[in-house]
């Protein structure tokens, strides 16, 4: 195992390029295989791609905030205090390790942006704690609890069609979380994912020689503010340098966020996520002075987020209208029988997924042509719709586009982190694949 980790991480360390280039070389792919395989012409492409180009602003925007309000949080000294107690519980680099692929897990399945960034952020402060644990290892398995997302609470697909007015209602209905989110067959392959995905990265460690560790003082926050002088006291400042401001203000927020809490139960999206990161952070910052100098080291991480999102909604603009990922999921439905249709839906979902990594995008599209073909076939339309979810979340561990916020928050490149992620996609694939088709 060390020898095929070692491998594997030395190829990515050759050959994966930055996670910007990386999009331009799918861009080129998905040009080259719509020309090839659709009836679409050159300039219908850049009209698609063009059009879509903007598509995803929103979400750019939310996944920015994931990133900066989590930073900041983090940044706070109480919430600092609170990781580095838990942080603290692991004595040895495989207990570590084992820990953070757990936490991360656990907030994934509570929700999808809760995991992406506290998995990162508890692996931070776990490095700083336990001597000779690899970095790049703790990261990858900060990253790879996020593979659970879609079989959990946060679930686009399974949320989207339990509700009523949804685009695929006339085919499958409205569907209730017991057939999907809380199913057997979605719960044991959570529970399984649970065990093996921990006990793989365990696994994974490299020898001792291998080991790339990171300096503790490189990972701590610099201070977000330093106090002023009594010289230097204006009206302003003492403004800027108010508990009591800080204080309102989150008040506030948290009011709200109890409000919604009792209106909706424990329904969090990605804005409430944001919503609870951003107004807890005020508060834990103390004063709105320290609150903004931590945004201002925060927002320096968010630039390969705002610069590719955008390519990867020309992207989905481009598969979505010139027919290309109905292509690629007619194909794997032409040739799947009533036992293979699930694993094949779940293949097809994974592959579609490396160009629209979007659920709800990836569910428009993909949905007409898998719930008629299971439909024709006479198998569950619940199991069909997780099995595209299944697909949209397994090949995320090889998709530098999620892997964006965690590496941000980490200081590391795709390429350290890729090598390992490998494995758990190869894991994780025969896992979901083995409880789509047995159970």
């Amino acid at each position: 195992m060390r020898v095929l980790v070692s491998l594997s991480n030395r190829l990515m360390q050759r050959y994966l390029p930055d996670p910007l280039i990386f999009v331009f070389l799918l861009t080129f792919l998905v040009f080259g295989c719509a020309i090839i395989f659709t009836p679409t012409t050159a300039t219908q492409l850049f009209n698609y791609w063009g059009e879509g180009f903007w598509g995803l602003l929103s979400f750019t925007m939310q996944m920015v905030l994931v990133l900066l309000t989590g930073h900041v949080l983090a940044s706070s000294h109480l919430f600092k205090v609170w990781l580095g107690a838990l942080a603290s519980i692991p004595k040895t680099p495989g207990k570590a390790i084992i820990l953070v692929t757990f936490i991360s897990m656990l907030a994934s399945f509570i929700n999808w942006g809760f995991g992406l960034v506290i998995g990162a952020l508890f692996a931070k402060e776990v490095a700083k704690k336990i001597e000779n644990v690899d970095y790049r290892l703790l990261i990858a398995s900060a990253y790879s609890g996020f593979v659970i997302w879609h079989g959990g609470l946060s679930g686009s697909i399974p949320l989207t069609i339990s509700t009523p007015g949804h685009f695929s209602e006339e085919l499958i209905g409205i569907v209730s979380t017991s057939d999907t989110i809380f199913s057997t067959y979605n719960l044991a392959i959570v529970l399984a994912l649970f065990i093996i995905i921990p006990a793989t990265n365990r696994l994974l460690m490299p020898s001792r020689k291998d080991t790339i560790t990171i300096d503790p003082k490189l990972l701590e926050e610099r201070a977000s503010f330093e106090a002023a002088s009594i010289e230097e006291q204006t009206p302003a400042t003492k403004l800027e340098n108010s508990r009591f401001i800080s204080l309102i203000i989150g008040g506030t927020g948290l009011v709200f966020l109890g409000i919604y809490v009792g209106e909706n139960g424990l329904e969090l999206n990605l804005d409430i996520v944001n919503f609870l990161f951003l107004f807890l952070g005020i508060l834990f910052h103390g004063t709105p002075k320290k609150f903004l100098n931590a945004v201002t080291e925060a927002v320096k991480g968010t630039g390969g987020i705002i610069v590719q999102f955008p390519f990867y909604a020309g992207l989905m603009g481009v598969m979505q209208s010139s027919g290309l990922a109905t292509a690629v999921s007619e194909a794997f439905v032409s040739i799947s029988t009533e036992s293979t249709f699930f694993v094949l839906t779940f293949w097809s979902a994974g592959l579609v997924n490396l160009f629209i990594p979007s659920g709800g995008g990836q569910w428009a599209i993909q949905a007409p042509i898998m719930l008629e073909a299971a439909e024709n076939l006479g198998v569950s339309l619940p199991k069909t719709a997780m099995s595209v979810a299944w697909g949209d979340a397994w090949t995320n561990m090889i998709q530098p586009f999620w892997a964006l916020p965690a590496l941000a928050i980490a200081g590391l490149k795709a390429r350290d982190i890729m090598g390992f992620c490998v494995f758990i996609l190869l894991v994780s694939g025969a896992v979901i694949s083995l409880g789509l088709f047995f159970l």
